[in-house]
């Protein structure tokens, strides 16, 4: 059996990373909305993230107000898929 991801075994940054699976990039008010977190927790998310080459985030504007974009890193994307797999191959045997 393989070893979880320490950076996916918090729920929040899991579910982070899942839900950049199917957008090239998401803006932070939608990622922090959709989680359901303050701005400051999932700043601290993304960098957690970021530091291990996870995701990416840029800045830009976007309906005339200053945000950031965040996106699944190639690198993250390979992560989260093996992690996943571990987590399925763990649940397997429950009845």
């Amino acid at each position: 059996m393989g070893e979880l991801d320490r950076h996916l075994l918090a729920p929040a940054r899991l579910k982070l990373a899942t839900m950049l699976t199917a957008v090239s990039e998401a803006e932070f008010a939608v990622l922090r909305d959709g989680l359901g977190v303050s701005d400051s927790v999932l700043s601290k998310h993304v960098a957690t993230l970021a530091d291990a080459g996870y995701v990416r985030s840029r800045k830009g504007s976007h309906e005339g107000r200053r945000t950031t974009w965040v996106a699944l890193s190639p690198t993250g994307r390979k992560v989260l898929r093996y992690h996943v797999a571990v987590l399925r191959e763990i649940i397997d045997g429950v009845d």
